[in-house]
């Protein structure tokens, strides 16, 4: 098993290109829900969601899988399931912070709009 080293977790993180892109399309909403909980315009907290994420960006860079990845396809398939998983698991976590920024933008767009 390779040597747990931030060298090590950034081969890791080069090898899944594709998971690292998933991740950044997730944070895209994850990000902006985080900014609004720290401020306090957005309850209640989705601690699932938060651990959730943190469970897929762990998964993902820590040396340790469920299938070896010297298994080629098999590693990179359960990797592929596992991360997927959980993302969508934080995508359905999300959907009430979705509907409150649906309805601040409405309720903004409105409010600039001359009548």
């Amino acid at each position: 098993m390779a040597r747990l080293s931030v060298w090590g977790l950034f081969r890791r993180l080069k090898t899944r290109v594709w998971a690292v892109k998933r991740i950044a399309r997730a944070l895209k909403l994850f990000l902006p829900m985080t900014r609004d909980v720290l401020k306090g315009d957005f309850r209640p907290i989705p601690w699932s969601a938060f651990g959730t994420m943190a469970l897929a960006l762990a998964y993902l860079v820590m040396p340790f899988d469920l299938i070896p990845d010297f298994l080629v396809l098999l590693g990179v398939v359960d990797d592929v399931l596992i991360v997927g998983w959980l993302l969508n698991r934080v995508d359905t976590q999300l959907a009430d912070y979705r509907a409150w920024k649906s309805a601040t933008e409405a309720a903004t767009a409105s409010s600039h709009t001359p009548s």
